[in-house]
């Protein structure tokens, strides 16, 4: 099968892409449906990233229980437990594999997230 991309982006990345029975989702920022960057607390960005990692899993068909794998950056390992706190109420049941990296991220954020997800295709 070939790789399927879904949705658009400003930047020239694809929010998601399926190579057979996984989905990748590209690195989710704070940004809003407005295309601004929600500013706030850690808890609050985080929020905003793993809704927009659920939008982007959910263009290929996925939802966060599909996930397998997240890297999490955060700009501010003193964030760590903000960040937990709200990223465990998104994952509350058989968390996905993770890392977390304190990084110097590209626009002025305090977190971003990229995931794996596994859904075998029909058939």
């Amino acid at each position: 099968m070939a790789k399927q991309v879904f949705g658009t982006s400003h930047v020239p990345l694809s929010p998601a892409v399926r190579a057979g029975d996984f989905v990748f989702i590209s690195g989710q920022t704070p940004v809003g449906s407005g295309g601004e960057n929600v500013g706030g607390t850690i808890e609050q960005q985080t929020r905003q990233v793993l809704d927009n990692v659920k939008a982007a899993l959910a263009l290929a068909g996925c939802e966060l229980s599909d996930v397998v794998k997240t890297t999490c950056w955060l700009e501010d390992a003193r964030d760590f437990p903000g960040f937990n706190k709200v990223y465990a109420t998104y994952f509350a049941s058989e968390p996905p594999a993770r890392t977390t990296a304190e990084s110097r991220l590209m626009a002025d954020i305090k977190v971003e997230i990229e995931a794996i997800a596994y859904k075998p295709l029909a058939g």
